[in-house]
């Protein structure tokens, strides 16, 4: 999950094709951590199955915004807490995800890929120039590519400018959006994880398109950041909101 808290990311070269070495897993596990990624992957995988097959959806926007995640090419931008729930609904769907080179980030990769969804690794720490390309080399075969905007370690509830960084390079727009279950068990992670109870109901809320200019300087790319935070934030209270009713 790209969690850059700067913005003078700049890529004036065309994005370069990543083999296939460049966007596999990083080296350096040791043969029981490979193991462990294996098993967990399969677990974790068959979890999310079971958690959110059964699932009733059910769709709302802003003024402008869509009525689905099918636009293309489009930048996503959502809270980590709904990962688990987000990961079943927009299944198979050719969406590109940025996840981190740590072990935990490993983890998801290998979950959401089983799922339709192509990892491209790369965090704040390490491989932020990386992933920014890869990203970019996603948005421009066509695809969507989405951001756990809080992630990958938190604070909860405050974007990375990411999405907005992205979205200067490649003019393309950002949607946010929030899933809301009316009946889940919360994990105590730094991030709340949802874990939905079978036969829910989940409502997807999502915002109107923001675009972000390319000559943006970094104080404008600091209140495109802010505005982004408020669309998270209108997103996830009208999702709890229709939830309730």
């Amino acid at each position: 999950m790209y969690a850059s808290t700067r913005y003078n990311t700049q890529v004036t070269a065309p994005a370069p094709s990543l083999s296939r070495e460049d966007s596999a897993a990083p080296a350096g596990f040791r043969w029981r951590q490979r193991l462990q990624l294996r098993l967990i992957a399969a677990a974790g995988a068959l979890v999310v199955r079971l958690l959110c097959a059964t699932l009733r959806y059910e769709n709302s926007a802003e003024p402008g915004g869509p009525v689905d995640a099918n636009e293309r090419p489009m930048v996503w931008a959502f809270w980590h807490r709904c990962l688990i729930v987000a990961t079943y609904r927009f299944k198979k769907r050719d969406i590109a995800v940025l996840t981190s080179h740590s072990f935990d980030g490993e983890v998801i990769s290998r979950i959401i890929e089983k799922f339709g969804y192509r990892a491209v690794r790369g965090s704040s720490r390490r491989g932020a120039l990386g992933a920014v390309l890869g990203a970019r080399r996603e948005l421009e075969s066509g695809r969507a590519v989405a951001f756990t905007v809080d992630g990958p370690l938190g604070p909860a509830y405050e974007a990375k400018p990411g999405p907005v960084v992205l979205s200067r390079l490649t003019g393309v727009r950002i949607i946010a959006f929030h899933i809301a279950v009316q009946r889940a068990w919360t994990l105590g992670t730094w991030d709340r994880m949802i874990l939905p109870q079978p036969f829910s109901r989940a409502v997807v809320h999502f915002s109107a398109p923001m675009l972000v200019p390319a000559g943006a300087d970094e104080a404008e790319m600091e209140r495109w950041r802010e505005e982004l935070q408020r669309a998270l934030e209108r997103v996830r209270d009208a999702a709890e909101a229709k939830i309730k009713i």
